[in-house]
């Protein structure tokens, strides 16, 4: 039995405008309890009352009969005033006639399960409501409208065929033919690993600039990496001093470069000391080198080249930075040094080339397609290709066609996770309940 559901679907807070959802099969039996018309996609003037037919709110009522609905459900919204106690009460009266509160994502849920969206599209709508840049808004939008399912449909098809051939030559070896030696079944492995790792390369741009980058900067005390986050930001977040050792703890701050959204660390300066709280700072300094995705070590310009491969050497702890920043160029030119860059965090010079390196190492600017993309979503193309790779091995190497068959149907079930195709409940839930209430 499918509950008829109901949640507030605007912000938490005080507004002009507030919307209650109403959503199930029980949509117009309440509707009728509380003399709501039910004219399809015409918007109408009511009143709600409470069980005392005392009015709560005059707003404006909208219903979308079932399967034309967001969530394929009948559907009913009230627009009313924006405050929270007037919200709740229309919610409480929708209860009281026999909805139920929705749960987180519940009715994003209810569209996937009704074929209204697929999984990638729907978490595309959260996706879009948390964006935290236009650009990242616009690549959410692009996934909602199907981008990213098409191309991953597309490459799920072309396995699919695959599958067919390779089976059905399985299943009917009278045909007498080398089906695994013709070089149909190798040519068109190949379209689909390429075709596989283009789709990699858009869904990595696409997941930085939906979920962002960790920056880490490093470096010896006072050679000014709380000055540069300041610079990146725009803001005087960090305390700036000529005393070394200003930073004893890591400071993070989110900002957006280039319409990536990037979380930039700001850690105590490496170096040996007595001071047990400057101590534990350079401990998760560097702790948090092992977790960033881009490593920034900023070095004096005024020391020499053996020095600063003593300062990687000795303060690093074996890790290897990803750019070397000479900053404090504006009073002293750098020397000639592998992977480095020259920035005046005083004054800006630099920070261009540096977001532009940012942007590029992460691979933020690869690939053509503009839709975002998750994690969960990267770890199942990385599994399409372990198993695509291990039917690599089953053509050219084994001659087995049974597990060249059985890869590719591991394939095949890794892209069905992101669209929903073939997906696990447990999984479903952890997705939507993510979601905010009301969506």
């Amino acid at each position: 039995m499918v509950d008829t559901i109901a949640a507030i679907a605007t912000a938490p807070g005080m507004g002009a405008v507030g919307v209650v959802k109403l959503a199930g099969p029980d949509t117009e039996a309440i509707a009728s309890a509380l003399g709501l018309p039910c004219q399809p996609r015409l918007a109408k003037l009511c009143t709600i009352k409470d069980i005392e037919s005392n009015p709560i709110d005059t707003g404006l009522v909208l219903y979308f009969p079932a399967p034309h609905s967001y969530t394929g459900d009948s559907t009913l919204e009230f627009h009313g005033h924006g405050g929270p106690v007037v919200l709740d009460q229309v919610l409480n009266r929708f209860i009281q006639c026999g909805a139920r509160i929705a749960r987180p994502g519940e009715f994003s849920e209810r569209a996937f399960l009704n074929d209204k969206l697929d999984l990638a599209q729907a978490e595309a709508v959260a996706d879009l409501i948390s964006a935290s840049s236009a650009q990242a808004a616009q690549r959410a939008m692009q996934s909602l409208q199907g981008e990213f399912s098409h191309a991953v449909n597309a490459l799920h098809d072309e396995i699919v065929r695959l599958r067919v051939y390779v089976e059905a030559a399985i299943d009917f070896p009278e045909e007498e033919i080398d089906f695994l030696a013709d070089g149909q079944v190798s040519q068109q492995l190949h379209t689909i690993e390429h075709d596989l790792e283009h789709l990699r390369q858009n869904a990595r741009a696409g997941q930085r600039y939906n979920e962002g980058i960790q920056i880490v900067l490093v470096g010896k005390p006072n050679a000014g990496k709380s000055s540069l986050l300041n610079a990146l930001s725009g803001q005087n977040i960090a305390i700036v001093t000529d005393q070394a050792g200003t930073t004893r703890d890591v400071l993070k701050e989110r900002i957006v470069l280039d319409g990536i959204p990037c979380e930039i660390l700001d850690t105590a300066g490496l170096r040996e000391t007595l001071d047990p709280i400057e101590a534990e700072g350079v401990k998760r300094a560097k702790k948090a080198m092992q977790t960033a995705d881009l490593i920034l070590f900023l070095a004096d310009p005024t020391e020499s080249s053996d020095q600063l491969n003593r300062d990687l050497s000795e303060l690093l702890d074996g890790q290897v930075p990803d750019l070397v920043l000479f900053n404090k160029t504006d009073l002293c030119p750098a020397f000639e040094f592998p992977n480095s860059l020259s920035i005046s965090a005083k004054t800006g010079a630099g920070l261009d080339e540096l977001i532009q390196y940012i942007v590029h190492t992460t691979g933020a600017d690869q690939g053509e397609a503009k839709f975002l993309a998750r994690t969960r979503h990267l770890d199942a193309l990385a599994q399409c290709q372990v198993a695509l790779d291990q039917a690599r091995i089953q053509l050219d190497t084994a001659s087995a066609g049974e597990l060249l068959a059985e890869d590719l149907r591991y394939a095949h079930e890794h892209l069905g996770d992101i669209t929903g195709r073939m997906t696990a409940d447990d999984l479903l839930g952890e997705i939507f309940s993510s979601f905010c209430i009301g969506k």
